[in-house]
C-alpha cells in the first residue's frame, strides 16, 4: 500500500503530460487574419445651419437692444419658412467692448460695444435652405458659421458601409488562401476597427455676409449638398482547412 501512494503522484504527472500535446493540438489550428473596408454613400436629408447676428453701437445698452431686434427679425423669417419652433434657438450671445488705436495719442481707445448673437436652425427639407440664408440677411444676420449636412438614418448607410468591408475581407482571404493552396474556412474572430463619417459642407465653411443689396438673394449653387461617406473597416480572422495538393 505504501508503495502503491508513492507511484500515485508519478502516474499522475504522467496523465498530465500526455494530455497536453492533444490540447495544444486542438487549438493549434491555421488561420489567415485580413482586413476589409467598405464605403458607401448617400445623400444628405438635413442640415443645422449656424449664423450670427452682430451689432454695433456707442453703448452697451444700445448694442445689445439693435441685436435682440434683429435676432427676433431672423427668428421671424425662419418661421416664416415653416420650420418648426422646436428646431431653433438662440444659442449665445457676447457683449464687449470695441477699442481702436489712437495714432496721436499712442493708445487703444474705447469707440463703442459690439453685441453678437448666434442662432442655430435644424431643417428637414434642404431645398428650402438657399432662401433660408436669403431671409435671414435681408432682416439682420450678417455671419454665416457652418452649415452641417446630415442623414435622419445613418444606421442604414453604417451597416452596408460594414457589410462591405466584410466582403471584402472575405474576398482578400479567399485570395490568399487559394494562392497558397489551402482552403479557406469559417470566420472565427472579427473585430470592427473603424467607422468613420464624412460629411459635405458648401462651398464656403465660414463667411461674412455683406449687407449690399444682392446680400439677400437666393443662390442654390453655393448649397449644394454633395454626398455623405460612411466608410467602415474590419479585421477578420478565418480558419484554414487541409493544404490542396501542390
Amino acid at each position: 500500500m505504501t508503495r502503491l501512494l508513492r507511484l500515485l503522484p508519478w502516474a499522475a504527472s504522467l496523465l498530465l503530460f500526455a494530455a497536453v500535446p492533444a490540447a495544444a493540438q486542438d487549438t493549434d489550428q491555421s488561420t489567415v487574419t485580413v482586413q476589409g473596408e467598405g464605403t458607401v454613400t448617400a445623400q444628405p436629408d438635413q442640415a443645422t445651419v449656424r449664423f450670427g447676428v452682430e451689432t454695433r453701437a456707442e453703448t452697451a445698452q444700445e448694442a445689445r437692444s439693435q441685436n435682440a431686434t434683429a435676432a427676433k427679425n431672423t427668428m421671424n423669417a425662419v418661421r416664416n419658412l415653416d420650420v418648426a419652433e422646436e428646431k431653433m434657438r438662440m444659442e449665445s450671445l457676447r457683449l464687449q467692448p470695441r477699442y481702436e488705436y489712437n495714432d496721436e495719442k499712442d493708445r487703444r481707445e474705447l469707440v463703442g460695444y459690439e453685441a453678437t448673437r448666434q442662432v442655430v436652425v435644424e431643417i428637414d427639407s434642404l431645398p428650402v435652405l438657399p432662401q433660408l440664408v436669403a431671409d435671414v440677411v435681408a432682416k439682420g444676420a450678417n455671419r454665416l458659421d457652418a452649415i452641417n449636412y446630415q442623414l435622419s438614418d445613418r444606421s442604414q448607410l453604417r451597416n452596408d458601409a460594414l457589410r462591405e468591408a466584410a466582403q471584402a475581407a472575405r474576398e482578400k482571404a479567399q485570395l490568399l488562401s487559394e494562392t497558397l493552396g489551402a482552403t479557406l474556412g469559417p470566420a472565427h474572430k472579427i473585430t470592427e476597427e473603424t467607422l468613420d463619417t464624412v460629411r459635405p459642407t458648401p462651398r464656403f465653411a465660414q463667411m461674412e455676409m455683406a449687407k449690399a443689396s444682392d446680400a439677400g438673394q437666393a443662390e442654390p449653387d453655393a448649397y449644394a449638398a454633395g454626398e455623405i461617406e460612411v466608410s467602415a473597416r474590419v479585421q477578420v480572422v478565418f480558419t484554414l482547412g487541409s493544404s490542396t495538393s501542390p
